[in-house]
């Protein structure tokens, strides 16, 4: 345990709480896993895991193979003279220690409001990456001027400063004309939108944080910026990301294949996305949007809530889930708020929902990294556990009822065509409108071609998310559709931009 700890970094207190959690727990946990009690055991033994009265028993590992309540009640003698059981459990929440409480604030606000918590100027876009700031939006280049930021439509052509940030700015020497008149004058810039959920903004629990045997110094570097951009890493999301990959893959992201089109394009990146998600909160946080009618440039919008309007983590999914006229209302509303707010010429694609019975397909027999030891969990066991506590992101697909998980995707199946309807019979004054499936299976598919299996595509943590690699795979299968039906929505490509690279290098890079 205090080698874990010695990992954790300084950053937001993580070493500084590991140490005290474990000061308060260690000798008691370090006594039960010594008489071989299980982890369930532990967490029911410290109170940190209960059994609601008329509930059922949640476990993640096998059941002991003595009767639960004697074991129980053997775990409770070990540790029955231990301070630690008159510690308050009712306040367990971390954030309730006082050094925590403000970076939690932070935290809280940033997902509450969705713009960067470090905005000087209000302008929606910020000069620091995490909590809402440049991992998810263009970064600003000028946090002290709100009439400078990503996206807008260059003020005087740029030639005293770079009103835009696309990195372009200034006057050639050589004739007196503003570069970005020069390069960009004509070549019908752009910026890209994500309206999304946690798939969108690419959560992802990384699997070296959970496995003892891959804990590292390394493997825990990224925690503090994790949990500033709520387990999400939009940097290298299929829509927004801007990082190469970590997963050496090498397709680029949406925003990125739009840059190398056109170098005027440069930072010009949303992902308003939010975990948990769907048509019907939406209205919640589309706010966050940035785009000036008069001012920016137009923008191509994708629309992809595509999970949680049929998943949830409750006893009895079906009730929750969205049915089409209340899919159709809400995607109406959106559609209208998004007139009322983009540039003319703009363009809003609609994405489908996909058939997510290939999770369990996919996943059920394997192990979980928290089994992999031992091979004593699999994904089918970690469902279960997820439903019973009813904490799961999809019980609808994450669940061995094979009867629900196809009633679940038949639900997708409608919602996917009250967006294909909406999308074919109506107009809007700003955007065109567009709607395309979200066809998993021709991922998969691709991704065999490539020598890879199916169950690679999904977050190994919580056995749902696609991960980095199947976004990118998504982000290629849509600009293939794109360039093929609609090469309209991306934009010709710059003849410009090697002299742009010749005079402004990266641009100033993200």
């Amino acid at each position: 345990m205090e080698r874990l700890c010695s990992y954790l970094p300084e950053k937001l207190f993580l070493k500084t709480t590991c140490y005290l959690v474990v000061r308060i727990f260690g000798p008691d946990i370090i006594k039960l896993l010594s008489a071989d009690m299980n982890a369930d055991v532990v967490c029911h033994t410290l109170e940190f895991c209960k059994q609601d009265p008329g509930q059922p028993l949640c476990h993640l590992y096998p059941l002991p193979k003595e009767p639960w309540k004697f074991t129980l009640e053997t775990a409770r003698q070990i540790v029955k003279k231990s301070p630690t059981l008159t510690y308050s459990r009712s306040r367990s929440d971390i954030c309730s220690l006082p050094f925590l409480a403000k970076i939690c604030q932070k935290i809280k606000s940033a997902i509450q409001n969705s713009v960067p918590s470090q905005d000087v100027d209000s302008d929606k876009y910020s000069v620091f990456p995490t909590l809402r700031g440049y991992h998810w939006r263009g970064r600003d280049c000028n946090d002290r001027n709100k009439t400078v930021y990503p996206g807008r439509r260059p003020d005087n052509w740029d030639a005293h400063q770079d009103s835009n940030c696309n990195g372009i700015w200034g006057v050639d020497p050589k004739d007196g004309i503003p570069y970005e008149k020069k390069f960009c004058e004509g070549s019908q810039p752009r910026g890209i939108i994500l309206l999304g959920d946690s798939a969108g903004a690419h959560f992802h629990i990384a699997p070296e944080w959970i496995t003892a045997s891959q804990m590292s110094l390394k493997s825990f570097f990224n925690l503090p910026t994790a949990l500033t951009d709520e387990l999400n890493w939009p940097q290298l999301s299929g829509a927004t990301g801007f990082l190469n990959s970590t997963r050496g893959i090498k397709e680029d992201s949406i925003y990125l294949r739009l840059w190398k089109r056109n170098h005027c394009n440069h930072r010009d990146y949303q992902n308003i996305s939010r975990n948990g998600a769907s048509s019907q909160n939406l209205k919640r946080f589309i706010e966050s949007l940035s785009r000036n009618q008069l001012l920016d440039q137009p923008a191509i919008v994708i629309y992809a809530m595509i999970g949680n309007d049929v998943c949830s983590g409750n006893r009895d999914p079906v009730p929750e889930m969205t049915t089409p006229e209340k899919l159709y209302s809400s995607v109406m509303q959106t559609l209208q708020h998004l007139n009322s707010h983009l540039p003319n010429g703009s363009h809003v694609i609609l994405y489908g929902l996909p058939d997510g019975t290939f999770l369990w397909d996919n996943l059920h027999n394997r192990y979980h990294p928290l089994g992999q030891l031992n091979q004593d969990v699999t994904y089918a066991h970690f469902y279960s556990f997820l439903n019973c506590l009813q904490v799961s992101p999809c019980h609808g697909w994450m669940s061995s009822n094979k009867t629900l998980r196809t009633l679940t995707s038949e639900r997708a199946e409608q919602l996917s065509v009250t967006l294909k309807k909406i999308a074919t019979s109506k107009k809007f004054m700003n955007f065109n409108l567009f709607y395309m499936d979200f066809d998993f299976q021709e991922i998969t598919e691709e991704w065999r071609k490539r020598g890879g299996q199916p169950w690679q595509l999904i977050e190994p943590v919580d056995g749902f998310h696609p991960n980095e690699v199947a976004l990118q795979l998504v982000a290629d299968h849509f600009w293939k559709k794109v360039q093929l039906q609609w090469p309209q929505i991306l934009g010709k490509e710059n003849p410009f931009n090697p002299q742009i690279e010749q005079v402004f290098g990266d641009q100033g890079g993200h």
